[in-house]
């Protein structure tokens, strides 16, 4: 795959013109990677970002004792990227990525990334608009409430057929189905034998099952409507539970930088008081040392002279 091609599966660079894509492609430089190789390693300071060529790598949390398991954070396969924000940022690496298999990566520096907006001013607002365009999104999904009722939503929203189709799936899911059945089967071979000759359906009661077979014929259909809703549902209440998840993550890493800016500037207050106590006690004891009473200077005209 051309490296361009690959340039333009990242989200970031989505808005690169060709002539763009094309030039930025040409700053990748080729890194091979053996297996078991390790790309980089957690709280290194990162300078670049990787687009795998051919190959794997497995991102994971390296295990806080030797005997622990490692976190596997996920696997980075041909066409996939990581470490983008190392490009605009000299923060350590939040993880360490590990080479699988044989593999290539192309590799763009900060140095390259920042030479090449410098020249294009068209990049650079593509790429500017897309960070704000996440930016927006982010804001949105923390503005907003994020525990809402997914599956009243989507039930207050349905169609008369698709009620219909739950009302049938919740139907034949029951002992009364069952039992209406049940009792529809007896009744119709007891009406047909006590008329006799007079009979409508005869054994073996061919409109009998023609009927029961265009019931199921006609249930099939319905409860798979049904299962997809709930499937449907199911997502739904899915994507709402990580919107809450994230949002109080959110919410407790900004308590956590409050707690540490609220227990620094404590730190030093506490420091500031306790030399003022201390400087308090010295003062304090010196008159005590010189012999017990406030200090005095003896003048000539003391001693009554």
């Amino acid at each position: 795959m051309r490296h361009a091609d690959l340039i333009a599966q990242i989200p970031l660079f989505e808005g690169l013109s060709e002539p763009d894509r094309e030039a930025l492609a040409a700053r990748l430089t080729e890194r091979q990677f053996k297996p078991g190789e390790i790309v980089f390693a957690k709280d290194e300071k990162g300078s670049a970002m990787y687009v795998v060529l051919s190959g794997s790598v497995q991102i994971f949390l390296p295990p806080p004792e030797k005997d622990a398991p490692r976190v596997v954070l996920k696997d980075v396969r041909t066409g996939e990227y990581f470490g983008e924000l190392a490009l605009f940022d000299d923060k350590p690496r939040s993880a360490s990525v590990e080479a699988t298999v044989d593999t290539v990566l192309l590799e763009l520096t900060r140095e390259d990334f920042a030479e090449h907006l410098s020249r294009s001013k068209t990049a650079a607002f593509s790429i500017l608009s897309e960070m704000a365009e996440r930016l927006r999104e982010t804001n949105a999904l923390l503005s907003q409430r994020a525990a809402t009722n997914a599956v009243k939503e989507i039930e207050e929203n349905l169609t008369w057929g698709q009620r219909l189709a739950d009302k049938v799936a919740e139907l034949n899911g029951s002992w009364a189905f069952i039992l209406f059945l049940l009792a529809l089967s007896g009744m119709w071979s007891v009406i047909n034998q006590t008329l006799g000759d007079k009979a409508f359906d005869m054994y073996p009661y061919q409109f009998y099952n023609l009927f029961l077979a265009v019931l199921v014929a006609l249930q099939g259909p319905l409860i798979v409507m049904s299962q997809n809703r709930q499937t449907m549902k199911d997502r739904a209440q899915a994507e709402t539970d990580f919107r809450v998840n994230l949002k109080n993550e959110v919410g407790i890493e900004v308590i956590q930088r409050e707690l540490g800016a609220f227990r620094a500037e404590t730190g030093v207050r506490l420091e500031l008081l306790e030399r003022m106590a201390r400087a308090d006690r010295v003062r304090a004891e010196v008159p005590s040392k010189l012999g017990g009473g406030p200090l005095s200077v003896r003048t000539p005209h003391s001693d009554g002279q």
